[in-house]
């Protein structure tokens, strides 16, 4: 692996034009604010152009020297620590801008001050310093680029300050600050500070401490300090009283070292480090409250290495870095924070850690000789030493995209891993470099030349000699010259660095395969960090970036498609996201020519998948043959499932055919025998197509259909559609077609609605009709399918074309394939029709007789238990009372939903000759007593109206009806039911038969 790029991200550098030596500097939005020396106590201001172009805006006084500075991009505010007379202050500069209008006017207020209407109108055109007293002197400072909220740094505590902005009038808003929080940090003297979005990160010497303040609900009146009880863990030092040690050793002369420890997460509540939380904003309704959350604490031991010594190790450039979500135009205004990252350096190693819902370390940056400040962007990290500059590459851009996109890592969409290894782009030699600070795409760096330094510098090389005039000048001004510079060195542009980058990359593509694909990774990586950049939307480079992004990913999809590589699947997400078509991919990777091509996994996986999918694409016939041969060269297997996709249908036949029958010597199969019949169709070969489909049962082959369903159904734009063969076996063998059907609905090739659309259009129905092969298969699915939803809907399905076909007297369009005693043999839904409705059909009219299949399947459903009866009823209701059809119906679904008495009032009002059958049949257990209390009364009180005009109403209560009431009841309740004005001889058998029984009992 290649560890040094020698590319060029430096372009051109221009000087500042400061007229006092830089003590300290920062950047704004679009300007560069330098602090002198402490001798004139100025801070000058410079607007950054094009190119690094410098135009100065003016200066202002401070109040004492400057030690440290900040700007907020957010109120556009500067804020600096100042000393006067040993004593230090906090100062915030506002409204600044106004003295590079020519204003030098200066107000000066202190904060949280109340301003009066007369006294702020003057705020409009002059600039405010705003003074923060504290307690304590401040040792650092950090403003919040989200939100513009500063955070001051103190011995032993840490102060917040709220940005206001303070509403005078209509015409007037002015920027204050409220002192809001204050958390207390026992033993701890900060460094260095960074804030960002409610995360601070604290640096001592040697420890780091990361914390977020979480919103918890309190109520308004709540104001006491919110205390945070951290448990302590046992001593990483060793921890023994010295005075105790039997050799009374003297402490001067050790130096003790703490063993460095890394804490992450919740862990990192044991690291000795109580914060106590102080809130000091007045309460009000929207008052904040917070409770503090430990992220990462992390202590180092000095440096042992050969390197540095004790004294020199030391932690810099703590910072905290935002990256929001990736700009889109419906919410270009909307800028999301998506990732959080922290970075601290220690002189020669730095670490980068991600800080979102997971705290990890992802990334250690090794430098090659002591560093003296680092400054970290979404795309490098820029290290300066005591002679370079050096570039390294990050990974905030690859762990902000998983964050982004779920997608990613899947196979339609990928990104480098987090764990690529960093590299170095380049090392800039500069003499002297002190200070760095990143602006857009400008690095500022101050370089102070030691007097040794100039003087090596001003000594003129071998093959400057002959000009003696001229290094004789050189030495006589090299006393004179300050030896410092302030520099703007201008980045250069996404697109010119991506490009060198590419081009350095084909360098590898023979020699060194990982060195290619991790440089072409880190071109992807920089064009994808660009493109997340708040302000992509406004870039020029907008659609270069984009283009270039899609070239990227072909170009990483081509080395994972001709290298041999363990992550050769990435082909085919890398493909997927540039946006080329299978046609271009093959133009890109196959050769020209005829000479047999060896061709890699991640090629063959891309295009597996690729003609696995319902692809709008068709391959023209030569692209299609040339595919055809590469994977029975690399994977013959997968022939019959290549030729069945929607994007080979352009394949000459006849040659597919020759390579299927080639396979089938070494490894034959049913699957493979079915695509011979599928393209012997496509030739209008019926003699083959034949002796294929002889090959096997038909059982065999519809099992056969879901090793490959493309050969019946394939999908276009999300729609099942049916192929030829599908056609065909509608036309020949149908049968086999819907057990084909089933047999994928089974084995989730196919759901239920494809299914429904995939019958409707090979038979050629509209929406709303209901061919005959659709029931076929919907009465095969009963009989296979055990899920109870399914089962439901089917039931239902089935009684609604059946009730369709009957209450419209519509005969189907096809012969049925399974008759109604099919169906009850082979399907447990359909039960037995019971006899009582055979007895009521038996007195039916001729006109049902045509349609006696559809109401026999009907009945049988019914009389089964597996329908629900209480969905059903919606769907029976077209069927009425008028015929024998729809009494059976209701009397049916009576009986199902226990209502006996109901359906026994229909069958004596509408065929009373059916009732004793009715009731043999139904009328069981509990339900016995109906037949003594309603059907005996009934039944006698109906044969003494008619007489012996009845016989068969006579016949069925003389033997069936008083038999079992004889049986079932006692002499007196058997006496009390009969009628008193019956005839004794009819009645004179029972009740003997009822004294019997119960003098035998």
């Amino acid at each position: 692996m290649v560890q040094l790029y020698n590319l060029h991200p430096f372009g051109s550098q221009r000087v500042v034009p400061c007229k006092q030596e830089p003590a300290h500097f920062c950047c704004g939005q679009d300007v560069l604010f330098v602090a002198s020396t402490a001798a004139s106590c100025r801070v000058e201001v410079f607007a950054v152009r094009e190119q690094g172009r410098c135009e100065a805006l003016g200066s202002f006084a401070t109040l004492g020297a400057v030690l440290r500075m900040a700007h907020s991009s957010a109120g556009d505010y500067l804020v600096t620590i100042e000393e006067k007379s040993k004593a230090t202050f906090l100062r915030a500069y506002v409204n600044w801008r106004c003295m590079s209008a020519g204003s030098s006017r200066v107000c000066v207020r202190m904060v949280g001050h109340k301003m009066e209407e007369s006294y702020s109108e003057t705020l409009k055109e002059q600039m405010s310093v705003v003074e923060m007293p504290l307690s304590d002197p401040p040792l650092c400072i950090s403003c919040c680029p989200v939100n513009g909220d500063l955070l001051v740094g103190c011995k032993n505590k840490l102060v917040m300050f709220c940005l206001k902005h303070q509403v005078i009038n209509q015409n007037l808003t002015v920027l204050d600050f409220e002192r809001s929080l204050i958390l207390h940090i026992d033993n701890l003297i900060p460094a260095e500070v960074a804030f960002c979005a409610r995360h601070i990160a604290i640096t001592t010497e040697l420890d780091v401490l990361i914390l977020k303040l979480e919103l918890v609900q309190q109520s308004a009146d709540r104001t006491e300090q919110c205390t945070q009880g951290v448990s302590t863990p046992e001593k990483t030092v060793d921890g023994g009283n010295p005075s105790t040690h039997p050799l009374q050793l003297e402490l001067d002369e050790f130096i003790i070292c703490q063993k460095p420890v890394e804490l992450l997460g919740e862990e990192s509540k044991l690291c000795e480090i109580p914060v106590t939380l102080e809130s000091t904003e007045l309460p009000t309704e929207d008052t904040k409250h917070f409770q503090v959350q430990y992220l990462l604490f992390r202590r180092f031991a000095p440096d042992q290495s050969p390197f540095g010594y004790c004294e020199e190790t030391k932690l810099h450039s703590v910072q905290l870095l935002p990256v929001y979500q990736t700009a889109y135009e419906e919410t270009e205004n909307k800028r999301k924070l998506l990732s959080l990252f922290c970075f601290f350096s220690l002189p020669h190693v730095g670490y980068l850690y991600s800080i979102g819902k997971l705290v990890e370390l992802i990334s250690t940056y090794q430098y090659s000789e002591k560093s003296e400040q680092a400054v970290l962007t979404p795309q490098f990290l820029h290290v300066i030493t005591s002679q370079n500059l050096q570039c390294f590459t990050v990974r905030c851009s690859a762990a902000a995209a998983r964050g982004e996109d779920p997608y990613i890592d899947t196979t339609m969409k990928a990104c480098p891993p987090v764990t690529l290894d960093v590299c170095t782009l380049r090392m800039q030699l500069f003499i002297g470099p002190r200070a760095i600070c990143h602006f857009k795409n400008h690095i500022i760096l101050l370089t102070k030349a030691d007097t040794e330094d100039i003087t090596e510098r001003r000594k003129p090389t071998r093959r400057m000699l002959s000009r003696k005039a001229d290094s004789v000048k050189s030495r006589k001004n090299s006393e004179s010259e300050p030896g410092w510079n302030l520099y703007i060195i201008n980045t250069v542009s996404t697109i010119q660095l991506y490009r060198e980058m590419v081009d350095y990359s084909r360098t590898y593509e023979n020699v060194k395969t990982e060195s290619c694909i991790h440089l072409l990774s880190e071109a992807h990586l920089l064009v994808r960090a660009a493109i997340m950049d708040p302000y992509f939307l406004e870039s020029e480079e907008k659609e270069d970036l984009l283009r270039a992004f899609r070239e990227s990913c072909a170009f990483l999809g081509d080395c994972y498609s001709r290298f041999d590589t363990k992550d050769y699947h990435l082909a085919l997400p890398y493909y997927r996201m540039s946006g080329l078509s299978m046609t271009e991919v093959l133009k890109r990777l196959v050769s020209e020519d005829h000479e047999i091509q060896t061709y890699e996994r991640g090629f063959i996986f891309y295009l597996t998948h690729s003609l696995n999918e319902d692809s709008n694409e068709e391959l023209s016939k030569e692209s299609g043959n040339k595919v055809l041969q590469i994977f029975y060269l690399m994977d013959p297997v997968q022939l019959p499932r290549i030729l069945c996709s929607p994007s080979m249908r352009n394949i000459c036949p006849l040659t597919a055919v020759k390579y299927l029958q080639k396979v089938e010597k070494m490894m034959p199969s049913v699957v493979l025998t079915l695509t011979k019949a599928f393209l012997a169709l496509k030739m209008g070969d019926l003699t083959m197509y034949e002796h294929e489909m002889d090959s096997y049962k038909e059982t065999t082959l519809a099992c056969g259909f879901i090793g490959q369903p493309r050969l019946l159904q394939q999908r276009k734009e999300g729609i099942v559609m049916p192929t030829e063969f599908a056609v065909h076996l509608k036309e020949m063998q149908p049968g086999l077609l819907v057990a084909a059907t089933v047999a994928l609905h089974e084995n989730s090739k196919i759901e239920l609605e494809e299914a429904d659309t995939f019958f409707k259009m090979l038979c050629n129905s509209s929406e709303n009709t209901i061919p005959q092969l659709l029931v076929d298969f919907w009465e095969a699915l009963l009989v296979v399918s055990s899920q109870e939803e399914i089962l439901q809907e089917l039931l239902l399905r089935v009684t609604s074309q059946y009730v369709w076909r009957i209450s419209r007297k519509q005969l189907p369009e096809t012969k049925p394939l399974k008759t109604t005693e099919d169906l009850i043999n082979s399907c447990s839904h359909f039960g037995l029709i019971v006899p009582w409705v055979t007895s009521i059909m038996s007195v039916g009219c001729s006109s049902d007789k045509d349609y006696h299949e559809d109401i026999s399947r009907l009945q049988s459903l019914l009389c089964s238990q597996s329908i629900n009866i209480a969905s059903a009823l919606p769907v029976l209701e077209p069927l009425t009372e008028a015929d024998n059809v729809g009494l059976t119906i209701r009397v049916l679904c009576n009986t199902r939903l226990g209502r006996y008495e109901e359906a026994i009032d229909q069958l004596l009002r509408r065929c009373p000759d059916a009732a004793v059958f009715y009731a043999q049949h139904e009328l069981k257990g509990d339900n016995q007593a109906l037949w003594w209390n309603k059907l005996l009364p009934e039944l006698c009180k109906r044969a003494r109206l008619t007489g012996n005009d009845c016989p068969v109403l006579i016949s069925s209560l003389e033997a069936e009806t008083l038999s079992i009431v004889a049986m079932e009841l006692d002499l007196r309740d058997f006496l009390s039911l009969l009628p008193e004005d019956g005839t004794a001889a009819f009645f004179l058998p029972h009740l003997l038969h009822c004294s019997q029984k119960k003098l035998l009992t």
